[in-house]
């Protein structure tokens, strides 16, 4: 039987009295549900693989990252979920504040190469890796006589105005934004957003378009994850965009994870914990690798394409637990204009 044995694919728009349909739970013992803030697209594949290399069924629950944590959170102790598969360090981060999440086993947890991407509390786990960058066209930059910026903060000035994309609906750029609340304070945050809309920064619904937008000189610049233009360049590799990494731990360097967790409520935590031992294992990190283009956060897998090491980004020193306030960096987005 598939992984879509009892599959509910969810968006926003088919919530129900403000949660999400959530799925009946199974009387079989070898069936674990997993909650995933990660699109189907995405994850789909390797769980259909889990489900055939391991024999464990598994229901799934598909929504948007904080969705999916709002409803665990709405479930509380009589949640049905096993696994929560999150899209970012912040949704986890909420739950883990909860009181919601197991303690993983030291063992799993040094499977990852950084400590960075692991919960200080050891309640989660990063599964995969994902760089904000700014995706650029070298020859629109050479147009308009620029270099490339030391800092996103950078990207206010009048030299950019009009040629920087952003998605400011994204929920990587909301955590990215969350990133710069927790570094940089709420006030130069907000100041941030504002001076972004006053020079005409132009915004998309998501990042592939902002990706897009560059390599058809629509824009000079964009604020994606790293993985999108990689997506392009297996159509096209002839593409002519380029990623640049900020410098100096700089907010707009942030490197969020995908993660997972075990819910303390589950009844199958040995089920739950081979998932997250399968998810780090070298064929699961090699599909992050090489289907999705992210870092592979075991060291015994390397990406599979050209990008730096994790350890060559300067990225922010930060908890990636912090960045759990996304309903009031939702607030802050909103407020400054950016979605008008």
């Amino acid at each position: 039987m598939s992984v879509k044995r009892f599959s509910l694919l969810v968006s926003l728009i088919c919530l129900v009295s403000g949660g999400l349909i959530a799925p009946t739970a199974a009387n079989d013992e070898d069936v674990l549900t997993v909650y995933s803030g990660r699109n189907e697209s995405l994850i789909g594949p390797l769980l259909d693989q889990f489900v055939e290399d391991t024999g464990i069924e598994v229901e799934v629950l598909y929504g948007g990252t904080s969705a999916v944590a709002n409803q665990i959170l709405t479930e509380g102790e009589n949640s049905p979920a096993d696994v929560f598969v999150a899209q970012d360090g912040g949704a986890l981060g909420a739950l883990a504040a909860a009181g919601m999440l197991s303690e993983l086993p030291e063992d799993v947890l040094n499977l990852v190469v950084d400590s960075a991407f692991v919960s200080p509390d050891a309640v989660w786990v990063g599964l995969s890796g994902r760089a904000r960058v700014l995706v650029y066209s070298p020859e629109g930059l050479d147009d308009a006589g620029l270099g490339l910026p030391d800092s996103i903060l950078d990207l206010t000035s009048d030299e950019w105005r009009g040629i920087v994309g952003w998605a400011p609906t994204n929920a990587s750029f909301v955590s990215n934004v969350t990133a710069m609340r927790v570094l940089l304070g709420d006030c130069d945050t907000e100041d941030w957003l504002e001076a972004m809309i006053a020079n005409d920064v132009q915004s998309y619904p998501k990042n592939t378009p902002i990706v897009k937008a560059v390599i058809d000189g629509e824009i000079v610049a964009g604020l994606v994850n790293h993985y999108y233009l990689f997506r392009f360049l297996a159509e096209d590799p002839d593409i002519s965009a380029s990623l640049h990494f900020f410098p100096d731990g700089d907010p707009g360097s942030l490197i969020n994870v995908a993660g997972a967790a075990i819910l303390e409520s589950s009844d199958q935590p040995d089920l739950a914990l081979q998932f997250v031992e399968y998810m780090l294992s070298d064929s699961a990190q090699a599909y992050f690798a090489s289907k999705t283009y992210e870092y592979p956060l075991v060291a015994t897998v390397e990406p599979s394409v050209d990008l730096p090491s994790l350890e060559e980004i300067e990225s922010p020193a930060i908890d990636l637990s912090d960045l759990d306030d996304l309903q009031g960096t939702l607030e802050m987005i909103e407020d400054s204009g950016a979605l008008d």
